[in-house]
């Protein structure tokens, strides 16, 4: 018999407030958890329904102690001190955030009558709410990995940040701007020790990461030899589990010509002026297969023909503003990253699809999967056969 999946089990799931503590692992209609290359924290949103007998209000809220709800008697008020512990688990994984609990960000009760309530809780991890109090203000003028790391470790307060190397240094002062916000800027400056520029500055159950794309899609697929796949048939062999079909599938962006062609994604032209001589340095970036070599498909880059520049990027060479003396490297060379990032951002999003699997909490954003999508052919098809165009790695 083929293997399926069995259902996501609830081995803990807790709210606390101070010194209160409530199980609510019947109280819960949905649990949903996001991870994003595009979010440098993880936030989950959790449904319950209470009855009214989940803790007793406390004295100075009700003499009598009685009996209420969790919104009203634990109570959920958003100060910042109330979490959420779980561990979901299931026959593929656990997802476990008992050791680092969730923060309540907003909590609403939007369907409330006599004798019950449903609330919509919004969680954030604690990096999020430490994001919102705490600037950067200091002068950094190393490499870039340098600087992501101190922001990290010495303003945010992470433990467990992995990071890239990067080639390229780059001056900059905080100007009180948010440890996010500086170090999303820092990713699209940023060039590996190999490959094009381009990071991402986000955050999985495990840690925050600062990850080149370029080396992010040239790992090995998590799954690599067991891929998930769409069809429309069972496989009953005892060599496939089911556990692995896809269940639904659609495309959310395919590429668009136009669009593609105002990003620059194509051939894109940078202009830097100098403050120092009063010249303008112009540096034209053309889309081939040697300067973007890395790519999750199997078929080379497609582009029109005519390779005339489609948008233009202006910059301000920042020369002396940070150092004692005028030095044209003080804030990096805009034309080393700045043309091939809008490649780089903009070819990775050129296409994205949207699949359900079944729930396999070992998957984490950033991870490479192997995806086989049944091919439709009026030729001989066997069950199970794959689209060799569309199949292949996704991140």
């Amino acid at each position: 018999m083929s293997g399926t999946a069995d259902a996501a089990r609830y081995q803990l799931l807790e709210i606390s407030n101070g010194n209160k503590t409530i199980d609510i692992k019947d109280k819960v209609t949905s649990l949903d958890y996001y991870e994003s290359l595009l979010s440098p924290n993880v936030t989950a949103i959790m449904s319950i329904v209470d009855s009214g007998d989940s803790s007793n209000y406390d004295k100075e809220y009700d003499k009598q102690e009685r009996l209420g709800t969790i919104y009203n008697s634990l109570p959920i008020t958003g100060n910042g001190q109330e979490t959420i512990k779980f561990k979901v688990s299931s026959s593929l994984g656990t997802l476990d955030f008992t050791k680092k609990p969730f923060y309540i960000n907003s909590a609403v009760n939007p369907d409330q009558g006599s004798n019950r309530e449903a609330v919509v809780i919004s969680l954030v991890s604690k990096s999020a709410i430490d994001n919102q109090l705490t600037k950067v203000n200091k002068k950094y003028t190393n490499t870039i990995t340098n600087s992501v790391n101190l922001i990290a470790k010495n303003v945010l307060g992470l433990e467990n940040v992995e990071i890239d190397q990067t080639k390229n240094s780059y001056s900059f002062i905080g100007n009180n701007k948010s440890p996010f916000d500086t170090l999303i800027s820092l990713a699209s400056k940023s060039i590996p020790e190999k490959g094009n520029p381009g990071f991402f500055f986000y955050e999985t159950r495990e840690r925050h990461h600062f990850k080149s794309i370029d080396n992010l899609i040239a790992k090995t697929p998590v799954n690599r030899g067991n891929p998930y796949y769409k069809t429309e048939i069972n496989k009953s062999s005892i060599n496939y589990d089911n556990t692995f079909k896809i269940l639904s599938f659609s495309i959310n962006k395919n590429q668009n010509l136009i669009n593609a062609l105002k990003s620059g994604v194509y051939s894109n032209r940078t202009v830097v002026f100098n403050p120092k001589t009063f010249k303008q340095e112009e540096t034209l970036f053309v889309l081939d297969d040697e300067n973007l070599k890395n790519s999750l498909g199997k078929n080379k880059i497609s582009k029109p023909e005519n390779e005339n520049y489609t948008r233009t990027l202006y910059s301000v060479k920042d020369v002396g503003a940070l150092s004692q003396t005028v030095k044209d490297t003080s804030g990096g060379k805009p034309q080393d990253w700045q043309g091939k990032v809008q490649m780089r951002y903009n070819l990775l999003f050129t296409q994205v699809v949207n699949i359900t699997v079944a729930c396999n909490p070992n998957l984490k954003a950033g991870d490479v999967i192997e995806c086989n999508f049944e091919i439709i052919t009026h030729s001989k098809k066997e069950p199970g056969v794959a689209d060799p165009v569309q199949s292949g790695k996704y991140l």
